[in-house]
């Protein structure tokens, strides 16, 4: 581990050497797509540091981010878990657009599942990093944000005009004009290789599975299964959901001493106990409204980047690992879901228990019980943030202060997946094994993940 966190904080003695060797060859060893890019001598006494993007700070990641949780808060009619992939893809292309200004854009050669053609920089080329970030985020959500207010498409264009402006002011307009070509061919590239991930069958016709302790549709709305079909899903990194899928849950039963029953009891009666600040946990951690979960974990790294001051280079492949880390616990998460077609904490309390009336305090998603998708993806998300930043002592939570609700303090970011868990167990939507089966699989995705890259 501080094999990987010193690739981040080095500086390069020879930057001029480092950037001809680094960039003369393939990023992610895909197929060479150079965009044309040449400068003359004239300022490039001046400019050639530029290739090191650990120079730069990480604003432009930091304006997105703020942008793309806009675009979470106002989307309409996209499930839940879409989020966690476009926070996947815009985080690669966030890196894939600095990936030959770093001195870590081989973590991932090669480990981009079935990515082919992907441009590299021009080993020549002098390229000013955040303009190349700005296009490449700019495009991302541009593409992904399709049914985006035309208020909110109006803000990207605002956005990525405000940023270009301000970094003519800083380079040579050829140079900006260079980097934005480099960051819109690679953005071009990853959004057209998300487009073959199969989401787009996620939701295809299903029809669940009938029979004692299967999942049904459950109130209020008694909507039909989301995304049945998540799990057939690409994952962003090869290999990294193998061997990741739980063993089976409790065994259903109704019978009164069973420990299937005695699981679900403990849920009600949780929900019979609960205090303001159970309420208050459960209610931090719903995520909609306001914005996903993966929005909130988005957030969360949006705040670390920030207490942390990491430049440009650390921030954008902290936005790609953990967005990776994510996607694909969610892809994990969705097999075991319509794997086992759990039933749901409020079908068996009304319909098992007798309490007809009862509800749990948050909606429950319509999809099966097991495992817990929120926990699965926080744990993998914890891991990840983990890994690359350590320990940074004490972090507040200030996602929802814009809804009044109380910030929360954490010790570790594993503390934070703790405490979504219970938070799922309180807001009456998931058995405990779920929370902490899930929680597991999450963090078995990260790891799988680290191992691949190299990172662990």
């Amino acid at each position: 581990m501080k094999k990987f966190l010193s690739k981040f904080s080095r500086h390069a003695i020879y930057p001029t050497l480092f950037c001809m060797i680094f960039l003369s060859v393939s990023f992610f060893a895909c197929k060479k797509t150079e965009v044309p890019i040449s400068q003359s001598s004239e300022n490039s006494s001046n400019l050639l540091l530029n290739k090191n993007a650990s120079q730069f700070s990480s604003e432009v990641i930091d304006k997105w981010i703020t942008m793309q949780l806009r675009l979470d808060r106002d989307a309409v009619g996209i499930p839940n878990v879409a989020f966690f992939r476009y926070t996947a893809y815009s985080g690669v292309a966030a890196f894939a657009a600095v990936a030959p200004g770093t001195n870590v854009g081989v973590s991932f050669s090669g480990k981009l599942n079935r990515l082919t053609n992907l441009p590299q920089a021009n080993a020549l080329a002098l390229l000013y990093w955040p303009a190349s970030v700005n296009t490449a985020l700019a495009f991302m959500n541009r593409s992904m944000f399709t049914t985006a207010t035309a208020i909110d498409k109006a803000a990207i264009d605002s956005l990525e005009n405000a940023l270009n402006n301000s970094f003519l002011s800083k380079s040579n307009p050829a140079v900006i004009a260079l980097s934005n070509a480099f960051g819109k061919a690679v953005a071009t590239a990853i959004f057209n290789w998300s487009e073959t991930d199969s989401y787009k069958h996620a939701s295809d016709p299903y029809i669940p599975p009938v029979g004692p302790g299967l999942w049904v549709p459950t109130p209020p709305t008694f909507a039909p299964a989301s995304t049945p079909y998540w799990g057939n899903n690409r994952p962003i990194i090869a290999g990294d959901i193998d061997n990741t899928q739980p063993g089976a849950p409790i065994a259903y039963s109704e019978d009164q001493n069973s420990d299937f029953y005695k699981m679900v009891k403990r849920v009600y009666t949780v929900s019979q106990n609960l205090t303001p600040a159970d309420s208050a946990q459960a209610l931090f951690w719903r995520d909609n409204p306001g914005v996903t979960a993966g929005g909130h974990w988005l957030s969360i790294l949006q705040q670390v980047l920030k207490q942390t001051n990491t430049k440009l280079d650390k921030a954008a492949f902290a936005y790609a690992l953990t967005g990776a880390c994510m996607n694909d616990a969610s892809i994990s998460v969705w097999q075991t879901k319509y794997h086992y077609n759990l039933v749901r904490p409020v079908t068996y309390i009304q319909n098992v228990l007798g309490h007809t009336s009862w509800l749990p305090l948050l909606s429950t998603p319509a999809h099966p019980e097991y495992s817990s998708a929120h926990c699965a993806m926080s744990g993998a998300a914890a891991k990840a943030l983990t890994a690359i930043f350590g320990d940074i002592g004490s972090f507040t939570d200030h996602t929802y202060d814009y809804l009044g609700y109380a910030p929360r303090t954490f010790s570790s970011f594993r503390a934070i997946g703790e405490d979504v868990a219970q938070a799922r167990v309180l807001a009456g939507l998931h058995y405990k094994p779920s929370c902490d089966t899930a929680s597991i699989q999450g963090r078995k995705v990260t790891a799988n993940i680290l191992r691949i890259l190299n990172l662990h």
